[in-house]
Parts: structure tokens; C-alpha cells; sequence
């Protein structure tokens, strides 16, 4: 059976080979930056805008992959090709790993040296949205846990890095609370910053507003819902948000990459609004599957149907 391959500091390797070493700063420091992007009909959608994160992650954590940006572009769409036969219909992620390579102190025993590790795979959506269909109908629960966000002067969260144990224990604390619940992340002020890898938005009033932008990963889908709701004629805002204020709140949402948009219909163990999706919601998403012609509930429900056949 044909397997997926991985652009590897200009190799192609197959996806089950891919490895990088134990003595590897990823691993010992969490010292890496990264970039996930999605198709839409198999083209990449705001591929540059990712691009152009992954170069300002680069640039903030010091390290010199050696490719510059229309290189790295052109080996990401190197690798689509080499892979399309494999993947057959389905879209899929992009997955861009940098890794500032060995610490020099084992440099004699990894093969691969201490330079910067670049490595891009392609991986079908089939789990990424299937697992998740069922939210688009039902919304998600988000709840805030104990665990606060890092703030900006300690780590920057504009830059997209692995350094991220702060989600994860976010995310175990979600959990202990309801299970399947999500985490809602705060400050060190108490105002909403973002989720384990996803943006917050609310409606109060007709007003779409989203937390300020410098305690955040500033995401390419959060860009682009900010953007339809201005084509939309939609009023919008960035502000600091309590989390009294989303009990305030109308409807809610989260963006995130590979899933889009999805509703939040409770928070904190109380309705959203009347707990329902919401208008403004239903608006953005429709727009949203216009502009890449891909109806994305529809995709997400019949990948769905295909999770228990389907073999990664």
C-alpha cells in the first residue's frame, strides 16, 4: 500500500520513517515552531498567510531554517503533489514543523546533525472534522479552568510554538470539570485571551466581539471570520471580555483551522443565549462555505460516516 511522504530538509521520506532525535531541542526544550494549514477542494487555503507567521515565529524564536518564504512555499506544494495519489479526494492538513535541531552537545551521535529540522507532511481531515461533526449541530461547552494563559513578555503567543504545556493542562483541568467540556483561557487579569488552539467570539446586542489581540495567537481563521463579518456588514470589535460578559452574551463560536467555525452553546454549565446556534453564527459559516466552495458541515458529517472504515 502506497504511504504518504514527508518533505525532510529537502528529502522526501515516507511518512513512517519520519523521526527526529530524542537529543533533538523539540524534545528537550519544546524549542520548535509550526504552522498548520487546510485544504479546501485540495488547495491550500491562506497558505501564505500561514507562511508569513511561521517566517514571524522564526524570526522571534532566532532560527535560521534555511529557505526563505517562496522557497518554503514551493516545497509545501511540492509535497501536496507527491501525495495526492495517496490521499485521493480528501482534504487534508498542512502540517509545517521547524525544529532548531540537536543540542551541539550530542552532535556526534545525531545523524542529522545540529541544524534546523523543516519538515512538512500532508494528513487526510477525515478525524480532525469527523470527530468533531457533531458540534456544529450541537455546539461545544466551554468552561474556564484554573490554568491561565502565559503572558506575551514571558512567551509571545503571536508566535505559534510548541512551548504549550500550559494548553494541556488547561485542557486535563476542562476535562476533570465535565467531560468533553473545552478550556476558555484567561490572563493574568481575568480577561478571555483564547482556547487550546482556537479563537473566542461572542454576539452581544448584533455585535460580534472577540478578545484584543495581544495576549493571543492571532489566527489565520479568526482573520478570515473578522473579515467575512465585514464583507457581511456584520459590526465588529476586539475588547476585553470577562466571562461574566459571555453570560452576557447572545450566541458564541470558536475558529480554528482545521474545523472552521463551531458554536458554543454553554458556558461555564449555562446556556449560551437560548442555547441554541445562533443567526450570526449560521451567517458567518454559510459565507465562510461560499468563499472556499466546500459546504464545510456537509464535508464534516461525511467524514464522519467514514471514521469507522477509514484507516489513517
Amino acid at each position: 500500500m502506497a504511504e504518504r511522504l514527508v518533505y525532510f530538509n529537502g528529502e522526501f521520506v515516507p511518512e513512517s520513517e519520519a523521526r527526529i532525535s530524542i537529543f533533538d531541542c523539540a524534545l528537550m526544550y519544546g524549542d520548535m515552531v509550526f504552522e498548520m494549514t487546510r485544504s479546501f477542494g485540495q488547495q491550500p487555503f491562506r497558505l501564505r498567510e500561514h507562511l508569513e507567521r511561521l517566517y514571524g515565529s522564526l524570526k522571534y524564536a532566532q532560527i535560521d531554517c534555511g529557505l526563505d518564504i517562496d522557497e518554503m512555499e514551493e516545497a509545501t506544494h511540492e509535497t501536496i503533489a507527491r501525495n495526492l495519489p495517496v490521499i485521493g479526494a480528501l482534504d487534508f492538513q498542512i502540517m509545517h514543523d521547524v525544529t532548531r535541531g540537536a543540542l551541539p552537545l550530542y552532535n556526534t551521535i545525531v545523524k542529522e546533525g545540529t541544524a534546523p529540522i523543516v519538515s512538512i507532511n500532508v494528513f487526510p481531515l477525515v478525524r480532525h472534522t469527523g470527530g468533531m461533526a457533531h458540534l456544529y449541530q450541537e455546539g461545544a461547552h466551554f468552561v474556564v479552568p484554573s490554568q491561565q494563559s502565559v503572558p506575551s513578555r514571558y512567551i509571545d503567543p503571536k508566535a505559534k510554538n510548541r512551548s504549550r504545556i500550559f494548553y494541556k493542562i488547561a485542557e486535563l483541568q476542562a476535562a476533570q470539570m465535565e467531560a468533553g467540556a473545552q478550556a476558555l483561557l484567561t490572563d493574568e487579569h481575568g480577561f478571555i485571551t483564547e482556547g487550546t488552539g482556537n479563537n473566542f467570539f461572542m454576539v452581544r446586542d448584533g455585535q460580534v466581539i472577540t478578545p484584543k489581540g495581544h495576549n493571543i495567537l492571532r489566527g489565520v481563521s479568526r482573520g478570515a471570520c473578522m473579515e467575512l463579518a465585514g464583507k457581511l456588514g456584520i459590526p465588529l470589535c476586539e475588547a476585553d471580555i470577562e466571562p461574566y460578559d459571555v453570560h452576557q452574551a447572545d450566541e458564541a463560536w470558536f475558529t480554528s483551522t482545521t474545523i472552521c467555525m463551531v458554536p458554543i452553546t454553554r458556558f461555564n454549565f449555562q446556556a449560551v443565549g437560548d442555547g441554541q446556534v445562533g443567526p450570526v453564527y449560521r451567517r458567518l459559516l454559510a459565507a465562510w462555505s461560499e468563499e472556499v466552495g466546500v459546504d464545510i458541515v456537509g464535508q464534516a458529517c461525511q467524514y464522519a460516516e467514514m471514521m469507522g472504515e477509514w484507516t489513517p
